[in-house]
Order: structure tokens, then sequence, then C-alpha cells
């Protein structure tokens, strides 16, 4: 069962049963990717059917946005709260770290999978790092190749939306992986090079503002949050 917000499907789940979820595909041995979009990404997916697509088809899509679970209750279809992919993807982590589990790191600029190899390897010392690949290799077959080699039970994929999910959709198949999950800026952040909101922004759902003072080019993007919350407002009018 999925909650339709504007055209894609959110699966309402909390972030424990999202990890549960995803653990058990790794265990499986089946394959699977997963995709967490915000506002942005949903706007951006309302005008480009592909994009809508590849969202929709995605075995788990995780609602990474305040502005998602404010839109799931003004549509009058409340999700459980809402999933920080970082946070999923923390605990997640904790889980491969407990089994002996393995991730492959890809995307950012040069150098940062390896700073966020490095601090994970701390963070969880039973966690398997399988290797790392900027985002920067145009060859998709040299990327291909090199995970397949390392051989990990979790890809996580960060070149940003919708670029990320178009290449899980794209590559899941040749891909010797159980999971894969695009996560955007998540090795910035791994890597020290971005810092998160203090706990108290979380709590009142102002991540959002947090990132913007930090990085204020990010406005253009945060504009259209208003324009997304408008459009389910006229949606919700036009049911009544």
């Amino acid at each position: 069962m999925r909650t339709d917000i504007l055209g894609v499907g959110f699966h309402d789940v909390t972030v424990q049963q999202a990890v549960e979820e995803a653990y058990a595909t790794i265990d499986s041995g089946s394959k699977a990717y997963i995709v967490t979009p915000n506002p942005e990404i949903v706007w951006m997916a309302r005008r480009d059917a592909d994009l809508r697509e590849t969202l929709n088809n995605a075995d788990l899509v995780l609602p990474d946005g305040t502005g998602i679970v404010l839109a799931a209750k003004i549509l009058g279809t409340p999700l459980k709260e809402r999933v920080p992919g970082v946070d999923f993807i923390a605990q997640l982590f904790m889980r491969l770290s407990n089994s002996g589990g393995s991730v492959f790191l890809f995307g950012a600029k040069p150098g940062v999978a390896e700073d966020a190899a490095r601090n994970l390897a701390q963070s969880y010392p039973g966690l398997i790092i399988a290797g790392t690949a900027d985002g920067y290799i145009k060859d998709d077959d040299q990327i291909i190749k090199k995970i397949n080699d390392a051989s990990p039970d979790l890809l996580l994929v960060c070149l940003g939306a919708p670029k990320q999910e178009f290449w899980m959709a794209a590559n899941l198949s040749k891909l010797n992986i159980h999971l894969c999950a695009g996560l955007g800026g998540a090795l910035d952040l791994f890597a020290g090079n971005v810092k998160r909101a203090p706990m108290l922004f979380r709590r009142l759902g102002l991540e959002w503002l947090y990132r913007l003072a930090q990085e204020p080019r990010r406005i253009k993007r945060m504009i259209k949050i208003p324009l997304f919350v408008i459009v389910v407002v006229m949606k919700r009018i036009s049911r009544s």
C-alpha cells in the first residue's frame, strides 16, 4: 500500500520498518533499489514522466522531507513519520556492522567517498567498506565492473537527483549486489564536509532551513517547496 503524493507513491513506514525491509532484502539475496524523494524531487517528477516512473518502480520509496509528511496530512492520507535518508542509512549501517555486512560508496567529488569510508569504518567497526568510487567517472562499465568485483551487500549511490535514481534503475540488473540506495549528499555528510542540523531543528522539521543557511545557493531549489504545498492544497480542495 502506497500513499500518493502528486503522482509519487510513498511507502507508509517508520525509519525502523524501512531498515527491517531493507535488511530483509539484503538477507534474501534479491535485487532492489531505494529512493528517498523530498518535495523538490516530487516537483520534478510531476513534469517528468520518466522520473516519476523510476521513483514508482523503486522497491522502497521513503518520505525524506517534512514537506512530504505535511502533504500527506493535507491530502488526508497521513504517513507514520518522516524517514530521513541519513537516519535510515545510519541504522542500516548498524545492522550491517553487527552482521559483518559490506557497503560500496559511489558518488560525490574525488576524495569524498574515501574520507567518508574512513569515518564510517570508525563509527561502525564491523561494517566492511567494500570499495569507493567518485561520481565524476564517466564510464559506467568501469564503475559497474569495480562494484561487481567488490560484490557488496549494499551500494550507496550519491550522484544527486535525478541522476542517481536514473542510474540505479538503468544499471540494477547489471550489478552484483542485493540493494542500492540513492542518498544525494550523504557522502559529504559522512566525510565531514557538511554538518547536519542540530537535533532541535530536526525535531521542529526545520532541517531544510539549517541547510539553506549553510548553502544559500539552495534557495533556487527550495523556492519550489511553497509551490509544491500550494499544488497539494489545491488538489485537496478539488476533492472536496
